[in-house]
């Protein structure tokens, strides 16, 4: 899809050609939010806001039933949400986002731009009442489809904070071991739960390029 039409600039009375600066493929960017989220909490306008103003679609999908996510619910909203994805398309997901973001890209069949994981975890610590334990089962005890992720994703980025009070710094790791991520852990940066991160859109350019 073009971002604005092809133009052509007359000299005398021949048109020239459009040059590649002057055709701009639009590529989507899917904000994926955190459980017990919504999209206008944390960072996520701030971040739409950078992006779109750099020339990115960028959307924020509300995930269904979100104090009590469940995996098939997330994935459905987001393949409705997508629709076709291709090269062009990205994600960037927070916390569980990052763990829908997955499910869902196991589930298709052609290769993507690339994907940010903020804060994402595939185990977790301090989890402080059985409700939130039984949330966190169907996410922690489902298996995820590596192999295959390795195979749809072209880049993979992942932000981890050192003082993260839910997320082990151990689960890098993984990220960089399953995924062959590149891992950027943080200091005082807690779950990411703030308004505005430099880092994240930085990082997100950096993955474009």
């Amino acid at each position: 899809m073009l971002a604005r039409p092809i133009t052509w600039r007359s000299r005398g009375s021949n048109p020239a050609p459009a040059t590649l600066q002057n055709i701009k493929m639009t590529k989507r960017v899917f904000i994926v939010h955190r459980w017990g989220g919504t999209p206008k909490d944390d960072w996520y306008l701030w971040l739409k806001a950078e992006l779109e103003d750099k020339g990115f679609e960028v959307y924020i999908p509300e995930m269904p039933n979100t104090e009590h996510p469940k995996i098939e619910e997330g994935v459905a909203t987001l393949e409705r949400e997508v629709g076709k994805a291709d090269k062009d398309t990205y994600f960037i997901g927070h916390s569980i986002g990052c763990q829908t973001i997955m499910r869902y890209l196991q589930e298709i069949n052609v290769k993507i731009g690339g994907v940010l994981f903020v804060a994402g975890w595939l185990t977790l610590k301090e989890l402080e009442t059985q409700e939130e334990k039984d949330v966190a089962e169907q996410w922690l005890s489902t298996s995820i489809d590596f192999d295959k992720l390795k195979r749809i994703l072209n880049k993979v980025t992942a932000l981890f904070s050192l003082d993260d009070p839910y997320v082990p710094i151990s689960d890098a790791n993984i990220f960089k071991e399953k995924l062959g991520a590149k891992t950027i852990t943080e200091k005082n940066k807690g779950h990411f739960n703030d308004e505005k991160y430099d880092i994240i859109l930085a990082e997100f350019l950096k993955l474009i390029e």
